[in-house]
């Protein structure tokens, strides 16, 4: 006799199940990520709190095409107007260091310098290779249990997530974000980020890739 909890029309019924599951799963971790750090994001610099450090969240200057990633840009130019304006004392640039060749915590102390911001005040944390990673860090391994988190909107609301998960008094300010059309990839990413971040932190309690020597900022 045929057993038909194999039949093809069962099989689709499980995997339209799955997919459901997915998808509600999926909306109830970007519900509640956003929900959770929506009062710890600002948008004006008169209005965020003072934070002896800010942690810039790192990305590629340039786009694959060789064109300037304005994600990279917009990052430089918030954390500069919140150093001026008296907001951060010292500056973590956080990011990939795949290479000799690419260097995204160099890159970025270059065009905070070249911006006006002393050499003294910058902090290079060469292992920031995700999102996940530049939050322990900057706790476990720069001694900072409170700083500002500076990155576009979409990633500030996942970063505060985690570090305020992990015992850190994060806020961020959100740099200018970049026009919709140029980020819709970057959007629907962050949206399986978002569930991964939430998997990081109950479920598989994942440790950073590398945390190393402490090195404590004044």
């Amino acid at each position: 006799m045929r057993n038909s909890s194999f039949s093809p029309k069962r099989l689709f019924q499980y995997l339209l199940i799955l997919i459901n599951l997915s998808l509600i799963f999926t909306l109830f971790c970007n519900w509640q990520i956003d929900s959770f750090t929506e009062k710890y994001l600002y948008n004006e610099v008169e209005l965020i709190p003072d934070n002896k450090v800010g942690l810039v969240l790192g990305t590629s200057m340039y786009l694959r095409n060789g064109r300037e990633n304005l994600y990279f840009s917009y990052r430089i130019d918030a954390a500069v107007e919140l150093y001026k304006a008296g907001k951060i004392k010292y500056i973590i640039v956080s990011g990939d260091n795949k290479t000799k060749y690419y260097n995204e915590p160099l890159k970025m102390k270059k065009e905070l310098m070249r911006n006006g911001v002393p050499d003294s005040v910058i902090v290079l944390d060469y292992a920031g290779f995700r999102t996940f990673d530049s939050m322990i860090r900057g706790k476990d391994v720069f001694g900072q249990a409170k700083f500002t988190i500076i990155s576009q909107e979409f990633q500030n609301k996942r970063a505060v997530f985690i570090a305020r998960k992990y015992g850190i008094d994060a806020i961020a300010y959100n740099a200018q974000d970049v026009e919709y059309y140029s980020g819709f990839k970057t959007r629907v990413r962050e949206l399986l980020a978002k569930v991964k971040a939430y998997i990081d932190i109950y479920i598989i309690k994942t440790k950073p890739k590398f945390l190393g020597e402490k090195q404590i900022i004044p």
